[in-house]
């Protein structure tokens, strides 16, 4: 498996950084609010409400829908690495998985669950100052238990040792975003942070090859390019020494892209047994690249449409029985980096949660990466 990313061609003008940036959060929190509505339901459930083709679009929804954890803990990741680059920037150093770690202590307090005294005391930041951040919307058991342990978790010194659940891989797409970064630290400083809630080696390698995945669409590739690259680097001596890539996650990954060079779009029964449900990393990572490479459109089409490429996978994502918030985020993050803000649909972004927060610190991300 190659190593490279290959550059393949673009139909579409090519994003700037600031675009891709925006596209990524707002993608995610797209396709994360979409799944969270039927999140809990099997295939069955989601069909007898919406009809035979499953939930489509927000227009279905009488009420709307909110974001979950995964768009809130994408957003302290952000303002994690913020707060890092900001040092940086001053000409200090920082322990950049320290900061993300008293990023995510402040999402917990969001949640009901007192932080514990052992815990530095870091004082508020401007994302702690909107009210739609604290609402507890179904967080994953390990993120809630790995930080009220109080103790920093590392890969040398594991908080929840078992746990491989998706709340690593639906948090690390900012990774993916900082760009002049090389690829072994975007793996390095992505599955690190996995091992402060998640101790399992398929949660740290699952998120890892997401941020790469992302790393490789800021810089221009394609979707099935980034994806085989990203994962090419699991062996590519990014792991710590004496960690071996997850066979699970190769396994998983490898029928994604198998599957989604195909181009056959499964049934939803089809797509849980090919790749699994998404409530574990690897699996919701696999379910969200399959969905958008298995519905990339032939570009020289009316088809092609970065709009309707979105629609589509972010349908594809969210139609299973599993975990359809996280696995259409994820999928929402792919495609926003790939063609940036123009894929996104507008009357979509009108039906969005607190679409001013997520701007907010798109915008903060972009100006002090340069972008």
């Amino acid at each position: 498996m190659s190593t490279e990313p290959v550059t393949s061609p673009v139909p579409f003008p090519t994003p700037s950084h600031e675009s891709r940036i925006h596209g990524c959060l707002l993608g995610g929190a797209l396709g994360d609010s979409l799944g969270y509505a039927v999140e809990f339901d099997d295939i069955s459930t989601i069909r007898g409400k919406f009809g035979p083709a499953g939930l489509q679009d927000f227009s279905a929804l009488e009420r709307g829908s909110h974001f979950s954890d995964d768009t809130q803990l994408t957003l302290y990741t952000v303002d994690g690495l913020l707060e890092a680059l900001e040092w940086a920037n001053s000409g200090v150093a920082a322990d950049t998985n320290a900061c993300l770690w008293l990023a995510y202590l402040r999402w917990l307090a969001t949640q009901d669950v007192p932080v514990p005294e052992a815990a530095p005391f870091q004082p508020p930041r401007w994302i702690d100052s909107h009210g739609v951040l604290k609402h507890r919307r179904a967080p994953g058991d390990a993120c809630l238990t790995g930080l009220a342990t109080g103790e920093m978790g590392t890969f040398f010194r594991p908080v929840n040792p078992d746990s491989k659940g998706c709340g690593t891989v639906m948090r690390s797409a900012p990774f993916g975003l900082v760009p002049y970064i090389a690829a072994d630290a975007i793996y390095k400083l992505s599955a690190d942070a996995a091992s402060l809630t998640h101790g399992h080696p398929a949660a740290r390698q699952s998120a890892g090859i997401f941020s790469l995945v992302i790393h490789a669409l800021t810089a221009g590739h394609g979707l099935r390019e980034a994806a085989v690259y990203a994962l090419g680097q699991l062996d590519a001596g990014h792991l710590r020494k004496g960690e071996e890539p997850d066979p699970d996650v190769v396994a998983r990954l490898e029928a994604a892209l198998r599957l989604g060079t195909a181009g056959v779009v499964l049934e939803p029964e089809d797509l849980v047994r090919e790749l699994g449900e998404g409530w574990v990393a690897e699996e919701a990572l696999a379910v969200a690249l399959y969905a958008v490479l298995a519905t990339e459109p032939d570009p020289t089409s009316a088809a092609g449409h970065p709009e309707a490429h979105f629609r589509a996978a972010i349908a594809l994502a969210v139609n299973h029985s599993g975990d359809s918030d996280s696995t259409a985020s994820i999928a929402g993050n792919i495609l926003g980096t790939f063609y940036g803000e123009n894929c996104l649909p507008a009357q979509w972004l009108e039906a969005l949660e607190a679409p001013e927060v997520i701007r907010g610190m798109a915008s903060q991300l972009a100006a002090v990466t340069g972008a």
